[in-house]
């Protein structure tokens, strides 16, 4: 029998089905093949003969159109991917090393590994190296894998001690620290132990400097556990039993190396051509991986081009649950039904690829990227796919951390995808999720979940519209309405299942709504300047850009201390906070209001920046300040001195210029110059970096009072802070004498003025005049009159 099937013609085997998972799962939504069209009448010889090959040609065609969807969705998965890849990299690059490598970095972390060979060929055990994720001006993501430096910390040295003492003194160390490190594998524990001339950062010292001994540890982890033994106590032959105040030994290790290098957060970083080793193991998905020495990195100052931004992918993405009525979605329980996701280019007004993600067929949507998957488990790898595929350098999106992220990580582990929460740049590397709980004078309380994507900076607009902005609600819909005139989809949560339950036209509905939810913390992000924003705040203060979401304000004023401490050559102590965080000392001066309806202007004078201009003016500062038992010892002559409101002495700048006030005068001199620049700008981005610039200058500034008086902080010292307050309080009460002393109809004027509030660093007037215009001019002349009356550079 021949086996020509209908029209005689001879068929071969069916194509073969497309491999990889993501071919198999994806589905572009487009719409289905037309059916074959109706085959001839078979021949009347061949009548009788037809059953077999009628089931053999039915069995054939579903072969064939489902071999020709596969085919489809193979191609336009192809599409896909030609869409979501970043741009090649060049010849040059991809195969050598022989052109330098600028990039933007984002994101900086440290693992232990091996060294490279190359770069270190003496080098043994494991060692800490660097890694720091950015992306070049093309856009090539890149790693960094930064090898050779170490951590260290200090120690004063003992009187007396000699080179031969200090040689016990390391090997006495080692001892203890292999004792307490019996499971590592490190061939030295302390590596060296050098002597240094420093200086401490505490109280006046007549001194220029002072012996301390650098230690110098194999490991991060070991500068804890080393510090912990010295703190404890040693005994060092000849010496005796000796317990240490230790310095600096609770900086984080890739601060330190960040503060060293020269580096600051969201800067450009330069390795220089033939300065670089292509990494002798790859170990992410970044386009371009390379190894280098510390001492050979270039760290640019951000100005001119170095002041731009890198074309930084942004993914937005919101995900939705079928939850049982009546119940907040569980992971246990409840299944991801959708994930929509918007990638935009920093600095671009619209995304480059808008997709949604559906369980079960959905209707096409106008602009955007539809695929359907019929199980969960399909949806979930398809998502991590894309993840990999486009590589976003930051994910954003509205409660994220708290709840989309680890929603979607537990809910993998509830299907068994142990494949799935590898979201990150480093290969084979899974995503971490753990509870915490943030805590700061400032924002209060707030338990949280911290999912670690490594290589990827997640930024929750929740989290920063809390921290900057007080409203009266956080939900999406409220902060949406607030800032861009805009709300959510008309989809009540209640609706969910019953949408997705539907038919295709249901859920095209919910993916509206869910796109609507991906696309607003775009459009919040865009409005708000909040890339700029950040990137410049890191770059103002000093520290990784993730450092502004976790931590609060006191990583970034140490930041700025260690910096100019380093250029000063003073270490800083690590001091235990000074109570238990409920110490406290008197606050500004808060006038009592006259409470009433007003209906003449108000006039409001501001201290510009009060507590740092009295921290200017008053030299205020860790190095500046006298213990009361050095002021009777050191003779010190009085002109010399500030003695402030509180009881406390602190020498003048011609005896010593203060760190802080140092720090202070640079961030308001730079804002002056940004808020100039800004002024002149004429291009909306350049706008944008400069408006972020100064406001993020202004922070800085306000946070450096703050870091004094927080007990349980970093560094607190009562006596600045005290100090600080004491100042503000004299003068609110200056400033209310000289209003309603000078401002009075015996003074020539119309009517007698009365303060009727004052608060921490304004107060509030009625000159008693009925226009806006005229009280505003009376506030100038006050404004004027009483700032001649303070010590200069305070509240000008």
């Amino acid at each position: 029998m021949s086996s020509a099937g209908r029209g005689g013609k001879r068929r071969g085997p069916p194509p073969p089905a497309p491999s990889g998972a993501a071919a198999k799962r994806a589905n572009p939504g487009a719409p289905q093949p037309p059916p074959p069209a109706a085959a001839a009448a078979p021949a009347a010889e061949e009548e009788d003969m037809m059953d077999e090959d009628v089931f053999l040609d039915e069995s054939i065609l579903a072969e064939d159109e489902a071999a020709l969807l596969m085919l489809q969705r193979d191609e336009a998965l192809a599409s896909r991917l030609a869409r979501w890849k970043r741009p090649a990299l060049p010849a040059d690059l991809a195969t050598g090393c022989s052109r330098p490598v600028a990039f933007q970095q984002l994101e900086i972390d440290y693992v232990i590994g091996e060294s490279h060979k190359e770069l270190l060929p003496n080098s043994s055990g494991p060692a800490a190296i660097l890694r720091i994720f950015g992306v070049t001006r093309e856009g090539h993501s890149i790693c960094c894998q930064v090898h050779g430096f170490e951590p260290y910390f200090y120690i004063g040295c003992p009187s007396g001690m000699g080179p031969d003492d200090i040689s016990r003194f390391h090997q006495t160390l080692e001892g203890r620290m292999k004792e307490s490190n019996r499971s590592s594998n490190v061939p030295r524990f302390v590596k060296r132990v050098e002597l240094v001339q420093k200086q401490t950062i505490m109280h006046y010292q007549t001194q220029q400097s002072q012996p301390f001994l650098k230690i110098v540890v194999a490991l991060p982890t070991m500068v804890a556990s080393c510090r912990g033994i010295l703190e404890r106590g040693i005994t060092i032959e000849g010496l005796g039993s000796k317990s240490f105040l230790t310095y600096e030994s609770n900086i984080l290790f890739a601060l330190r190396f960040m503060i060293d290098c020269n580096i600051v957060g969201g800067n450009w970083i330069e390795v220089p051509a033939g300065k670089y080793r292509k990494a002798a193991r790859v170990m992410s998905y970044c386009q371009l991986e390379l190894g280098c020495l510390y001492s050979d990195l270039v760290s640019h100052a951000a100005e001119g081009e170095y002041s731009k931004m890198a074309p930084f992918r942004i993914l937005s993405f919101d995900i939705e649950c079928a939850g049982r009525k009546g119940h907040f979605p569980e992971p246990t329980h409840d299944p991801v039904i959708q994930i929509a996701n918007l990638v935009t280019h920093q600095g671009e007004g619209q995304p480059f690829v808008r997709n949604v993600m559906t369980l079960k067929s959905c209707s096409p949507i106008v602009g955007v990227d539809v695929m359907s998957f019929d199980t969960e488990r399909d949806i979930l790898l398809a998502w991590r796919d894309f993840i990999r595929e486009v590589d976003p350098d930051i994910i954003i999106g509205y409660n994220i951390c708290k709840f989309d992220l680890p929603y979607l990580i537990e809910r993998a582990e509830v299907l068994k995808i142990a494949e799935f929460p590898f979201l990150g740049r480093i290969r084979n590397s899974r995503v971490r999720v753990r509870d915490t709980t943030f805590s700061s004078r400032q924002y209060g309380v707030r338990e949280s979940k911290d999912v670690t994507i490594e290589g990827r900076v997640q930024f929750d607009l929740l989290q920063a519209m809390q921290r900057d902005y007080k409203l009266s609600s956080y939900s999406l819909n409220s902060v949406s309405a607030h800032f861009l005139g805009e709300q959510k989809e008309d989809v009540h949560h209640s609706i969910i299942s019953d949408l997705q339950n539907g038919n295709s036209e249901t859920r095209r509905r919910l993916a509206v709504y869910c796109l609507k939810d991906a696309y607003l913390p775009q459009r919040l992000l865009d409005k708000l300047m909040y890339i700029y924003n950040y990137v410049e705040m890191a770059r103002v203060t000093g520290v990784p850009i993730s450092f502004l979401l976790s931590r609060g304000q006191s990583i970034k004023v140490l930041s700025q201390l260690l910096r100019k401490a380093k250029q000063k050559n003073l270490v800083i102590p690590n001091i235990k906070g000074q109570g238990s965080g409920q110490d406290t000392f008197e606050g500004a001066t808060v006038l009592e209001a006259s409470a009433g309806f007003y209906e003449k202007p108000i006039a409001t004078l501001d201290f510009a920046s009060l507590y740092p201009s009295i921290m200017m003016a008053y030299n205020l500062c860790y190095c500046t300040l006298v213990p009361p038992e050095d002021a009777r010892k050191l003779n010190l002559p009085p002109e010399s001195l500030n003695k402030t409101p509180s009881g406390e002495i602190f020498v003048k700048p011609d005896l010593q210029k203060g760190i802080l006030p140092e720090i202070l005068e640079e961030l308001l001199a730079a804002r002056k110059r940004a808020k100039a620049d800004l002024k002149e700008a004429k291009d909306p981005l350049e706008r944008a970096v400069l408006d972020g610039r100064q406001l993020a200058l202004k922070i800085s500034a306000n946070s450096v009072y703050g870091f004094t008086g927080a007990t349980v902080g970093q560094l607190p010292c009562l006596e600045i802070s005290s100090s600080v307050t004491s100042y503000g309080r004299q003068m609110i009460e200056h400033t209310k004498k000289l209003v309603e002393d000078k401002f009075t109809t015996v003074g020539g004027y119309e009517h007698n003025a009365e303060v009727i509030y004052g608060d921490t660093d304004s107060v509030m007037v009625q000159f008693g005049v009925s226009t806006v215009e005229d009280a505003m001019k009376l506030g100038r002349e006050a404004a004027d009159y009483i700032s001649g009356t303070f010590t200069k550079n305070c509240c000008n």
